[in-house]
C-alpha cells in the first residue's frame, strides 16, 4: 500500500486547518472566557488529526518495509554482481573516457602484479609498454567513435618491470547524449601463444571496419591513392604499366582479400582497371603507421602482391611462350582460382589481349596455344567464356 499525492496533500490541509483551529481556541481562550461550544468542535479536529495520523504512520510503515526489503533484494543481487566482477579468471578494468581507471577486479591487479588500491585513479596507459603507447593513444581516441567491441593487442609492463603480451576486448559505454563515460577493459595474457594466434583470427573483419566501402564497374579506372592502399572486397582488378613502346604491360591481378595501391610500387605510370565489379576499402598510411594490430593483419596481402610479382617477373623470362603461358596460368589458378567438380574456374573472364600482355607475345599467339590445350583436353571453356584448367602440370 502506498501514499499518492492527493492523500498527502489532504493531510497536510487538514493538519493545517487543524492547527488554525487549535490556535484559534487558544487566543480565545487567553483572552475571553472559554465558550463552551467550542469545546466539542476542538475535540472533533483533534480526533480527524489523530486519526489522519495514524493512518498515514500505517502507510508509512509498510512503505517502509517494502523499501526495505526491496533495498534488501537489490543489494543481494550487487553483490552478486561485485562478486562476479571480482572473482572472474580475467582481468577487467573499468576506465573513464580519458583512460583512468576506476575500477579494476583481482586478475587485472594480479596480471600487472600490483595491488588493487594502487591501480585507482591511475591511467591505464602507465602499464603500455613504451613501445605500444603511441599506438595506445591512438587507439584510445578511435574507441570514442564507435560503438562496437574493439579488439586490441598490447605489451603491458608489470611492477616488477616484466612484460606480457595482452590481448583486450574493449565496450564503450554512454550516456542519453551519446557522451562517452567509461570504457570496459577485458584484459587476458596470450603471451604463450604461438605469433600467430596472437592477432585476431578475422583480418578481414579489421581492415574493413570503420571504412566505407567504394564500389566500381566493369572497365572503371580506379583512383590513384598515394597515401594509402586498397583492400579487395569482392571483385577483380587488373594493375597495369605502360612500356617504352606504349605497349601494356600485365603487373598484377589482385582479387578478393587482396591488396594493391601507388604505396606498393615506384612505377611512374600505374593504372588499375576494373575487371570484374568490385568493393574496397583504402586503408590510409597514417593508419597503418600508428596501428600494429593493422599492420600485421596487412603484412600476409603484401607478402601475397610481392609473391605474385615475383611470379610474373619468373614468367616474364622464360624463352618459350607456351611456358610463360602454363606459367600464369598456374598462377592465376592459385590467385583468382574457384574449384569445380571439373576442374577450377577463373573467377574473371580475361581477353586474349590480356594474357597476350602478360605473357609477352601476341594475341594470334595465346589464340592458338589455347586452342591447343583445348584440345589436349588441359582446359575448356564455360557458358561465359571463364578459363577452366583441367589439367595444367
Amino acid at each position: 500500500m502506498n501514499i499518492d499525492k492527493l492523500q498527502i496533500d489532504k493531510f497536510v490541509q487538514q493538519a493545517q486547518m487543524m492547527y488554525r483551529h487549535l490556535a484559534d481556541l487558544y487566543q480565545s481562550a487567553n483572552t475571553v472566557p472559554l465558550k463552551p461550544e467550542l469545546l466539542p468542535q476542538a475535540f472533533m479536529q483533534l480526533g480527524s488529526a489523530s486519526e489522519i495520523v495514524q493512518l498515514a504512520t500505517e502507510e508509512l510503515y509498510q512503505q517502509n518495509e517494502q523499501l526495505l526489503e526491496s533495498r534488501n533484494l537489490v543489494e543481494a543481487e550487487r553483490q552478486c554482481y561485485i562478486d562476479l566482477f571480482e572473482f572472474a579468471p580475467d582481468g577487467y578494468l573499468v576506465t573513464d573516457a580519458k583512460g583512468i581507471i576506476k575500477e579494476v577486479n583481482q586478475a587485472a591487479a594480479s596480471l600487472l602484479k600490483v595491488s588493487k588500491p594502487f591501480l585507482y585513479g591511475k591511467p591505464i596507459i602507465n602499464f603500455v609498454g613504451l613501445e605500444d603507447r603511441q599506438r595506445f593513444r591512438y587507439e584510445l581516441g578511435q574507441l570514442s567513435k564507435s560503438d562496437r567491441l574493439k579488439e586490441l593487442t598490447l605489451r603491458l609492463q608489470q611492477r616488477n618491470s616484466e612484460s606480457f603480451v595482452a590481448a583486450f576486448t574493449v565496450a564503450v559505454v554512454r550516456n542519453l547524449d551519446g557522451t562517452v563515460i567509461e570504457f570496459r577493459w577485458l584484459c587476458r595474457d596470450i603471451t604463450e601463444r604461438q605469433p600467430n594466434q596472437m592477432m585476431p583470427l578475422n583480418a578481414h573483419s579489421i581492415l574493413i571496419e570503420e571504412r566505407p566501402p567504394h564500389k566500381y564497374s566493369r572497365g572503371e579506372i580506379i583512383p590513384n591513392q598515394w597515401q594509402g592502399v586498397w583492400y579487395v572486397c569482392r571483385g577483380v582488378v587488373k594493375l597495369s604499366t605502360l612500356c617504352e613502346t606504349g605497349e601494356e604491360v600485365l603487373i598484377g591481378l589482385v582479387g578478393e582479400g587482396m591488396v594493391f595501391g601507388c604505396e606498393l610500387t615506384k612505377l611512374k605510370t600505374y593504372q588499375a582497371v576494373v575487371l570484374l565489379d568490385v568493393e574496397l576499402v583504402l586503408i590510409e598510411q597514417a593508419e597503418i603507421n600508428a596501428s600494429v594490430v593493422l599492420s600485421h593483419s596487412l603484412l600476409p596481402k603484401f607478402n601475397q602482391r610481392l609473391q605474385q610479382t615475383e611470379s610474373l617477373l619468373v614468367l616474364s623470362g622464360r624463352r618459350r611462350v607456351h611456358d610463360r603461358l602454363y606459367d600464369l596460368l598456374r598462377l592465376l589458378k592459385q590467385d583468382l582460382g574457384q574449384p569445380l567438380a571439373t576442374g577450377t574456374r577463373l573467377s574473371v573472364r580475361l581477353t586474349h589481349e590480356d594474357l597476350a600482355s602478360a605473357c609477352c607475345t601476341t594475341r594470334v599467339t595465346i589464340t592458338r596455344l589455347l586452342n591447343r590445350l583445348q584440345k589436349q583436353g588441359k582446359i575448356c571453356f564455360d557458358s561465359k567464356k571463364h578459363i577452366i584448367i583441367k589439367n595444367i602440370d
